[in-house]
Protein backbone atom coordinates (compact mmCIF):
# COMPACT_ATOMS: atom_id res chain seq x y z
CA UNK A 1 0.00 0.00 0.00
CA UNK A 2 1.58 3.20 -0.97
CA UNK A 3 1.57 6.06 1.55
CA UNK A 4 3.38 9.37 2.21
CA UNK A 5 3.58 10.90 5.61
CA UNK A 6 5.87 13.99 5.05
CA UNK A 7 4.08 16.66 2.93
CA UNK A 8 4.09 20.37 3.26
CA UNK A 9 1.69 23.00 2.16
CA UNK A 10 1.64 26.93 1.77
CA UNK A 11 0.94 26.69 5.58
CA UNK A 12 4.72 26.19 5.72
CA UNK A 13 7.39 26.00 2.99
CA UNK A 14 5.47 24.13 0.07
CA UNK A 15 4.01 25.27 -3.13
CA UNK A 16 -0.18 23.38 -3.32
CA UNK A 17 -2.66 24.55 -0.78
CA UNK A 18 -3.76 21.21 1.48
CA UNK A 19 -6.37 20.27 -0.94
CA UNK A 20 -4.18 20.51 -4.09
CA UNK A 21 -1.79 18.50 -2.17
CA UNK A 22 -4.16 16.03 -1.41
CA UNK A 23 -5.70 15.86 -4.40
CA UNK A 24 -2.20 15.14 -6.18
CA UNK A 25 -1.13 12.30 -3.24
CA UNK A 26 -4.57 10.33 -4.87
CA UNK A 27 -3.75 10.59 -8.36
CA UNK A 28 -0.41 8.41 -7.10
CA UNK A 29 -2.49 6.22 -5.45
CA UNK A 30 -1.84 7.27 -2.31
CA UNK A 31 -3.89 5.73 0.24
CA UNK A 32 -2.65 6.74 3.97
CA UNK A 33 -0.98 10.76 4.40
CA UNK A 34 0.55 13.23 6.52
CA UNK A 35 0.79 16.69 6.50
CA UNK A 36 3.75 17.71 7.96
CA UNK A 37 3.86 21.59 8.01
CA UNK A 38 6.93 23.20 9.59
CA UNK A 39 5.44 24.23 13.29
CA UNK A 40 2.28 24.50 12.57
CA UNK A 41 -0.63 22.80 12.28
CA UNK A 42 -2.78 25.75 10.62
CA UNK A 43 -3.56 23.33 7.74
CA UNK A 44 -4.59 20.20 8.74
CA UNK A 45 -8.71 20.69 8.88
CA UNK A 46 -8.52 21.73 5.52
CA UNK A 47 -6.18 18.30 4.52
CA UNK A 48 -8.70 16.24 6.53
CA UNK A 49 -11.87 17.50 4.38
CA UNK A 50 -9.59 17.40 1.34
CA UNK A 51 -8.73 13.32 1.62
CA UNK A 52 -11.77 12.08 2.72
CA UNK A 53 -13.13 13.46 -0.80
CA UNK A 54 -10.28 12.09 -2.50
CA UNK A 55 -10.36 8.63 -0.78
CA UNK A 56 -6.87 9.41 1.40
CA UNK A 57 -6.78 8.24 5.22
CA UNK A 58 -5.75 11.25 6.87
CA UNK A 59 -2.49 11.37 9.78
CA UNK A 60 -2.59 14.02 11.78
CA UNK A 61 1.09 15.57 11.57
CA UNK A 62 3.85 18.64 11.93
CA UNK A 63 7.25 18.20 11.53
CA UNK A 64 9.15 20.51 13.68
CA UNK A 65 13.18 21.71 14.79
CA UNK A 66 14.15 20.23 17.84
CA UNK A 67 17.53 19.98 19.15
CA UNK A 68 19.12 18.32 22.27
CA UNK A 69 22.25 19.96 23.91
CA UNK A 70 23.96 21.10 21.24
CA UNK A 71 22.74 18.90 18.22
CA UNK A 72 19.66 20.09 15.69
CA UNK A 73 17.37 18.03 13.94
CA UNK A 74 14.58 17.74 12.73
CA UNK A 75 11.22 15.27 14.01
CA UNK A 76 8.02 14.58 12.60
CA UNK A 77 4.73 14.13 15.48
CA UNK A 78 1.69 11.90 14.21
CA UNK A 79 -1.33 11.28 16.43
CA UNK A 80 -1.40 13.67 18.68
CA UNK A 81 -4.20 16.05 19.66
CA UNK A 82 -3.72 19.23 17.43
CA UNK A 83 -6.72 21.17 19.08
CA UNK A 84 -4.53 21.50 22.82
CA UNK A 85 -3.99 24.92 23.96
CA UNK A 86 -0.86 23.98 24.92
CA UNK A 87 0.58 22.53 22.10
CA UNK A 88 -0.57 25.69 20.20
CA UNK A 89 1.43 27.95 22.55
CA UNK A 90 4.65 26.51 21.67
CA UNK A 91 4.07 26.40 17.97
CA UNK A 92 2.92 30.10 18.17
CA UNK A 93 6.35 30.73 20.37
CA UNK A 94 8.61 29.12 17.92
CA UNK A 95 6.35 31.46 15.18
CA UNK A 96 6.87 34.56 16.62
CA UNK A 97 10.86 33.67 17.24
CA UNK A 98 11.38 33.21 13.48
CA UNK A 99 9.38 36.20 12.67
CA UNK A 100 11.74 38.24 14.95
CA UNK A 101 14.38 37.30 12.95
CA UNK A 102 12.69 37.30 9.35
CA UNK A 103 11.95 41.32 10.00
CA UNK A 104 15.42 41.87 11.20
CA UNK A 105 17.03 40.43 8.06
CA UNK A 106 14.16 41.80 6.31
CA UNK A 107 15.47 45.66 7.34
CA UNK A 108 19.06 45.58 6.80
CA UNK A 109 17.76 44.46 2.77
CA UNK A 110 16.06 47.37 2.74
CA UNK A 111 18.86 49.33 4.07
CA UNK A 112 20.94 48.06 1.22
CA UNK A 113 18.61 49.56 -1.05
CA UNK A 114 15.90 46.33 -2.23
CA UNK A 115 12.52 47.28 -3.17
CA UNK A 116 10.82 45.74 0.28
CA UNK A 117 7.55 46.28 2.07
CA UNK A 118 8.65 44.39 5.47
CA UNK A 119 4.36 44.35 7.07
CA UNK A 120 3.06 43.91 3.62
CA UNK A 121 5.43 41.19 2.76
CA UNK A 122 5.18 39.37 6.69
CA UNK A 123 1.13 39.63 6.59
CA UNK A 124 1.69 37.17 4.06
CA UNK A 125 2.40 34.31 6.32
CA UNK A 126 0.05 34.07 9.56
CA UNK A 127 2.17 30.86 10.40
CA UNK A 128 5.75 29.35 9.55
CA UNK A 129 7.61 32.21 7.49
CA UNK A 130 9.06 30.13 4.88
CA UNK A 131 12.47 31.74 3.23
CA UNK A 132 11.65 30.29 0.08
CA UNK A 133 8.41 32.48 -0.55
CA UNK A 134 10.04 35.47 0.88
CA UNK A 135 12.83 34.89 -1.45
CA UNK A 136 10.30 34.76 -4.38
CA UNK A 137 8.10 38.25 -3.12
CA UNK A 138 11.47 40.16 -2.70
CA UNK A 139 12.56 38.85 -6.25
CA UNK A 140 9.60 39.39 -8.04
CA UNK A 141 10.42 42.74 -7.39
CA UNK A 142 11.75 43.92 -10.78
CA UNK A 143 14.13 46.71 -9.09
CA UNK A 144 15.53 43.63 -6.57
CA UNK A 145 15.55 41.03 -9.72
CA UNK A 146 18.17 42.98 -11.24
CA UNK A 147 20.14 43.98 -8.29
CA UNK A 148 20.61 40.67 -7.47
CA UNK A 149 21.12 39.27 -10.74
CA UNK A 150 24.30 41.90 -10.59
CA UNK A 151 25.61 41.09 -7.28
CA UNK A 152 25.69 37.13 -8.33
CA UNK A 153 26.88 37.84 -11.89
CA UNK A 154 24.35 35.02 -13.18
CA UNK A 155 21.49 35.61 -15.68
CA UNK A 156 19.19 32.93 -14.60
CA UNK A 157 19.97 32.13 -10.86
CA UNK A 158 18.24 29.17 -9.15
CA UNK A 159 16.36 29.94 -6.20
CA UNK A 160 19.17 28.13 -3.76
CA UNK A 161 21.35 31.45 -5.07
CA UNK A 162 18.87 33.62 -4.53
CA UNK A 163 18.51 32.63 -0.92
CA UNK A 164 21.95 32.84 0.03
CA UNK A 165 22.21 36.55 -1.16
CA UNK A 166 19.14 37.26 1.07
CA UNK A 167 19.61 35.10 4.04
CA UNK A 168 22.14 33.44 4.23
CA UNK A 169 24.67 35.98 3.77
CA UNK A 170 27.04 36.67 6.67
CA UNK A 171 27.15 40.59 6.16
CA UNK A 172 23.84 40.95 6.60
CA UNK A 173 22.73 37.98 8.84
CA UNK A 174 22.14 34.71 8.55
CA UNK A 175 18.50 33.02 9.03
CA UNK A 176 18.44 29.98 11.78
CA UNK A 177 15.54 28.01 12.03
CA UNK A 178 13.33 28.33 15.36
CA UNK A 179 14.53 25.08 17.32
CA UNK A 180 12.87 23.76 20.20
CA UNK A 181 14.30 21.86 23.05
CA UNK A 182 13.45 17.50 22.73
CA UNK A 183 12.85 17.28 26.21
CA UNK A 184 10.16 19.91 26.27
CA UNK A 185 8.17 18.14 23.13
CA UNK A 186 8.70 15.29 25.01
CA UNK A 187 6.93 16.26 27.85
CA UNK A 188 4.02 18.03 26.05
CA UNK A 189 3.31 14.46 24.42
CA UNK A 190 2.94 13.03 27.88
CA UNK A 191 -0.14 14.86 27.66
CA UNK A 192 -1.71 15.15 24.00
CA UNK A 193 -0.17 11.71 22.35
CA UNK A 194 1.12 10.27 19.16
CA UNK A 195 4.15 8.72 17.85
CA UNK A 196 8.08 10.78 17.33
CA UNK A 197 9.91 9.99 14.62
CA UNK A 198 13.39 11.10 13.94
CA UNK A 199 13.25 12.12 9.76
CA UNK A 200 15.72 11.85 6.92
CA UNK A 201 18.96 10.70 9.67
CA UNK A 202 20.76 10.11 6.40
CA UNK A 203 20.18 13.59 4.41
CA UNK A 204 23.53 14.65 4.37
CA UNK A 205 25.28 11.06 4.36
CA UNK A 206 26.58 10.86 7.57
CA UNK A 207 24.64 8.71 10.41
CA UNK A 208 25.43 9.63 14.31
CA UNK A 209 24.74 6.41 16.22
CA UNK A 210 25.22 7.28 19.29
CA UNK A 211 22.96 9.82 19.08
CA UNK A 212 20.27 7.98 17.46
CA UNK A 213 20.59 5.58 20.72
CA UNK A 214 20.32 8.68 22.93
CA UNK A 215 17.12 9.43 21.43
CA UNK A 216 16.11 6.13 21.55
CA UNK A 217 16.96 6.63 25.28
CA UNK A 218 14.64 9.25 25.72
CA UNK A 219 11.71 6.96 24.27
CA UNK A 220 11.21 8.22 20.55
CA UNK A 221 9.51 6.00 19.32
CA UNK A 222 10.73 6.05 14.95
CA UNK A 223 12.93 6.97 12.48
CA UNK A 224 12.21 7.13 8.44
CA UNK A 225 14.27 4.68 6.75
CA UNK A 226 12.42 5.46 2.99
CA UNK A 227 13.32 8.86 1.69
CA UNK A 228 14.48 10.42 -1.35
CA UNK A 229 17.02 12.61 1.04
CA UNK A 230 18.80 8.66 1.35
CA UNK A 231 21.16 6.91 -0.98
CA UNK A 232 20.03 3.06 -0.88
CA UNK A 233 23.20 2.08 1.20
CA UNK A 234 21.70 4.77 3.39
CA UNK A 235 18.57 3.03 3.30
CA UNK A 236 19.55 -0.38 4.09
CA UNK A 237 22.38 1.10 7.18
CA UNK A 238 18.92 2.93 9.12
CA UNK A 239 16.84 -0.51 8.07
CA UNK A 240 19.35 -2.12 10.08
CA UNK A 241 19.78 0.72 12.80
CA UNK A 242 15.57 0.38 13.50
CA UNK A 243 15.67 -2.71 14.05
CA UNK A 244 18.06 -3.22 15.93
CA UNK A 245 16.68 -0.61 18.15
CA UNK A 246 12.86 -1.55 18.38
CA UNK A 247 12.31 2.07 15.92
CA UNK A 248 8.87 2.05 13.68
CA UNK A 249 10.32 2.86 10.33
CA UNK A 250 8.28 5.48 8.22
CA UNK A 251 8.48 6.82 4.71
CA UNK A 252 7.67 10.05 3.04
CA UNK A 253 8.47 11.86 -0.26
CA UNK A 254 8.92 15.37 1.71
CA UNK A 255 6.99 16.59 -1.41
CA UNK A 256 6.81 20.74 -1.62
CA UNK A 257 6.46 21.27 -4.71
CA UNK A 258 6.42 20.45 -8.65
CA UNK A 259 9.46 21.83 -10.66
CA UNK A 260 9.03 23.89 -13.52
CA UNK A 261 7.43 22.32 -16.91
CA UNK A 262 10.49 22.54 -18.51
CA UNK A 263 12.03 19.71 -16.65
CA UNK A 264 10.97 16.30 -17.21
CA UNK A 265 11.04 15.16 -13.66
CA UNK A 266 9.23 17.26 -11.93
CA UNK A 267 8.42 15.67 -8.21
CA UNK A 268 9.95 12.58 -5.94
CA UNK A 269 6.73 10.32 -6.91
CA UNK A 270 7.95 9.85 -10.21
CA UNK A 271 10.68 7.88 -9.15
CA UNK A 272 9.78 7.14 -5.64
CA UNK A 273 7.50 5.04 -4.02
CA UNK A 274 7.09 4.57 -0.40
CA UNK A 275 5.31 1.24 -0.04
CA UNK A 276 4.21 0.34 3.90
CA UNK A 277 5.47 -3.59 2.96
CA UNK A 278 8.56 -2.56 3.60
CA UNK A 279 8.21 -0.29 6.60
CA UNK A 280 8.45 -2.10 9.98
CA UNK A 281 5.89 -1.44 12.83
CA UNK A 282 4.14 1.50 10.47
CA UNK A 283 0.88 -0.09 11.37
CA UNK A 284 1.37 1.99 14.83
CA UNK A 285 1.08 5.17 13.05
CA UNK A 286 -1.24 4.49 10.28
CA UNK A 287 -3.43 1.72 11.75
Amino acid sequence: MLIDLQIHSTYSDGYLAPTEAAKFLASNGVKIAALTDHNTVGGLDEFRRACRKYAVKPITGVELYAKLNHIKFNILWFNFDDKHPELHKLLRESQQRRRGRVRNILKKLAARGYKINIDKILDRYNHYVPINHLTGDIYSNSYNRAKTKEILGIKNPREEDIIKTYFQNKEIGVIHETYLDINRILTLRKKIGGQIVLNHPAKYGYINVDFVKQLKKLKIDGIETLSPHHSLGAVMYVQSLAYDMGFIEIGSSDFHLHEDEKFLLRNSWQYFKIDSRYLKGIEKIIG
